[in-house]
């Protein structure tokens, strides 16, 4: 199944989070996450993707009733994932054993590394984009020797810095994974200039971000669930 999240969907489910009064900077996760850690944001997601698939001939979606539902959790954040990532690594990417290892090492859900990769280059470890980003997780120059990568092109050196800069975007923004998407697609400066710093911040913004970006979002997390449900 591939599966790619309407940026306007992921809009009204982020307003439906902070409308529902959930705080999703609230350090635990305890109530907004069943016994498996799944969180109400994925359930939600994943009845959206299911409705749609059974809707498909009439054109009807499932927004009204995720909108109709009394609050929408917090998303699952870094810390969530430390020891726990054996169970939930996803499969059958040629590189689950260097994104097992990237994840368990800067505490990222493997499922949510290859959305990104999947995204960013298709897994395609030689990809460079027309603005000079290379390998998998398409690092800029820049950004990969800061990251203490020497060769974007090899993917384990590629898989740990992207990691570790999505790691770092996640902590920067206190686990609101859609706000580190979007650094991590249109550069961190930009989303602080617009004064995003959190998912509330970033659905009354959403219409300020590039079109590429708003559907960046959407991909990558279309993906990881995808992701998630092969794993």
């Amino acid at each position: 199944m591939n599966v790619s999240t309407d940026p306007r969907i992921v809009k009204q489910m982020l307003l439906a989070q902070w409308s529902s009064g959930v705080n999703p900077l609230a350090s635990s996760t305890t109530d907004s996450s069943d016994a498996t850690g799944t969180t109400v944001f994925d359930m939600l997601l994943q009845q959206y993707m299911n409705s749609n698939e059974q809707n498909a001939s009439s054109g009807s979606s499932s927004l009204n009733s995720l909108l109709s539902l009394e609050a929408i959790g917090h998303m699952s954040t870094s810390s969530v994932w430390s020891g726990q990532l054996a169970n939930s690594s996803g499969s059958f990417s040629a590189y689950d054993e260097l994104i097992l290892a990237a994840g368990n090492k800067y505490g990222v859900e493997p499922a949510l590394i290859k959305g990104v990769i999947q995204s960013e280059s298709s897994f395609n470890a030689n990809a460079v984009s027309s603005a000079g980003a290379k390998g998998l997780m398409q690092l800029m120059d820049g950004t990969a020797r800061g990251l203490g990568v020497s060769n974007s092109f090899d993917p384990e050196q590629n898989i740990d810095g992207g990691t570790r800069f999505l790691s770092y975007l996640l902590r920067k923004y206190d686990g609101n994974i859609g706000v580190a998407l979007a650094a991590y697609n249109a550069g961190p400066g930009r989303i602080d200039r617009l004064g995003i710093t959190n998912d509330q911040d970033l659905a009354a913004a959403y219409e300020q971000l590039p079109q590429e970006t708003q559907n960046y979002i959407s991909k990558v997390l279309g993906a990881t669930q995808n992701w998630r449900i092969a794993g």
